[in-house]
């Protein structure tokens, strides 16, 4: 279980967020949502402790993140899988040399045989070709980097999964597939995901709960018909951005 306890961070005279409280439960998918720029970044890197609070806690299987000593960290990380935003992939290393340092596990990192076997199962898993190991980045549609970052955050077989806008820049229709690849990964794999988006529609379909944060709260939390009938004046104003009446059909 992930577990935020009233979480207060600034940078500068910018307070991103100002009493968070956030959890999500083992097994399941939670969407946050938000508007962009709002800070919904800045919380899921306090889960893995890219970032610590100022005050407030953060618990992961019951341990402290901002208390753990670097050994400790170190090790609860190899549980938590991060899917960037950008993909964040190495241009100079192949397909297979990247989802490799995905494998945390230091003595199957250094068995050839066990790694080759692991990269071919993640390609499997996020539905990429086999042959695509061979490839670079360079050689790959937007869809496929952001497939093989996933690979990557799935290679050390972790407990959790992070997603950083996973669907940022991508058409409707790789969108769609990577919105499908997370619901297949959470059934498949019983990973706990926390998905950051702004794309309502594709939070509704892989969240099995929605978060939304706005004016450095967590205003509410529940499943996308509790969003729809919510009567908070940010939750309206953050679905009638982008559907007009505020009602968001599946």
């Amino acid at each position: 279980m992930i577990e935020l306890r009233d979480i207060h961070k600034r940078f500068g005279d910018n307070i991103v967020l100002d009493g968070v409280d956030f959890s999500v439960h083992q097994g399941e998918t939670v969407a946050l949502l938000g508007p962009s720029g709002v800070g919904k970044s800045v919380l899921i890197k306090h889960i893995n402790g890219l970032i610590h609070p100022d005050s407030g806690d953060v618990f992961v299987d019951g341990l402290s993140i901002p208390h753990l000593g670097r050994k400790e960290l170190a090790k609860l990380r190899t549980r938590i899988g991060y899917v960037f935003q950008f993909g964040a992939l190495f241009d100079s290393l192949s397909v297979y040399e990247n989802i490799r340092l995905g494998i945390t596990d230091l003595e199957s990192a250094s068995d050839g045989a066990f790694c080759r076997r692991r990269v071919e199962e993640c390609l499997d898993l996020v539905n990429l070709p086999l042959d695509t190991a061979e490839k670079y980045p360079g050689d790959l549609s937007g869809g496929m980097r952001k497939r093989v970052g996933i690979a990557r955050a799935i290679a050390g077989q972790p407990t959790y999964l992070l997603y950083d806008e996973p669907t940022s820049g991508l058409d409707p229709v790789n969108a769609d597939i990577i919105d499908a690849l997370i619901q297949k990964l959470q059934g498949e794999l019983g990973v706990t995901s926390v998905v950051v988006s702004h794309d309502v529609r594709g939070s509704f379909r892989v969240g099995n709960r929605i978060a939304l944060l706005a004016d450095r709260k967590i205003r509410l939390v529940g499943t996308a018909d509790e969003l729809r009938g919510s009567q908070d004046q940010a939750v309206r104003q953050f679905l009638e951005r982008d559907f007009g009446t505020g009602v968001v059909s599946d």
